[in-house]
């Protein structure tokens, strides 16, 4: 029989959404200003795709994803001024923003055996985050609704596929063309779609309150997240 979980340390604010919603650097400045912990949970599925890669093992065999994930040696760092991601002692926090590495991960995050591997490592780092800093900001596609959902703060951080691509684009081209948006729309919408499969993060599930960033620029987003944690705190 399955042993519950245990509960949470610190105060933890779990934060959902797709691509382009603004979700990472949002996060990232909410710890700052609360003086939390970080954790990018993205950007483990990222780096045990790279693992993956680098290992040889074949993305198709869910068997051979399986035994990766479990014999994962990452190392990710949790202060939202440097949130390093190490895997087997090599830096990858470059590496996995490559674009062959964004266009595989649904491959491996798809695999729901591999999602319970990682969520038990995401609350434990969730919890040794929360303990040494008094609190955590969260993020990724299913933390308010799997691995946190007794998270006293949830948020779903969204915005139109409009202003998703637009962000997007700038962030990896500089500039939101016509072009630059075709050229990432694989990235956005394709990715969301699978991912989509195994998680929900386009729709708030209850007790989980909705940010819409499609008309708010950086400071407002991570004002209009603040306020929300302020709420709950009070």
């Amino acid at each position: 029989m399955t042993q519950p979980d245990a509960q949470l340390s610190g105060f933890v604010v779990a934060i959902d959404g797709p691509s382009g919603s603004g979700k990472s650097s949002v996060s990232k400045q909410v710890a700052r200003t609360l003086d939390f912990g970080y954790l990018d949970t993205g950007a483990m599925y990222r780096a045990l795709t790279w693992w993956c890669l680098e290992e040889g093992v074949d993305l198709a065999d869910e068997a051979a994803v399986i035994d990766a994930a479990e014999a994962f040696p990452l190392t990710i760092g949790t202060d939202p001024d440097a949130p390093t991601v190490e895997v087997a002692g090599h830096d990858v926090a470059a590496d996995i923003r490559e674009t062959r590495i964004s266009t595989q991960v649904s491959a491996v995050a798809g695999v729901i055996p591999v999602r319970e591997i990682m969520r038990r490592l995401q609350r434990r780092l969730i919890s040794e985050a929360g303990a040494s800093r008094g609190g955590v900001v969260a993020e990724g596609r299913d933390i308010t609704t799997v691995v946190a959902p007794d998270a006293p703060v949830r948020i779903l951080l969204t915005a139109s596929e409009e202003a998703r691509l637009a962000r997007r684009s700038k962030e990896l081209h500089g500039h939101d063309g016509a072009e630059a948006v075709a050229a990432t729309r694989s990235q956005i919408v394709d990715r969301d779609k699978a991912d989509s499969a195994v998680s929900q993060f386009t729709v708030a599930a209850d007790g989980v309150t909705t940010v819409d960033t499609s008309d708010l620029d950086f400071d407002g987003s991570v004002a209009a997240v603040l306020q929300v944690v302020a709420a709950a705190r009070a």
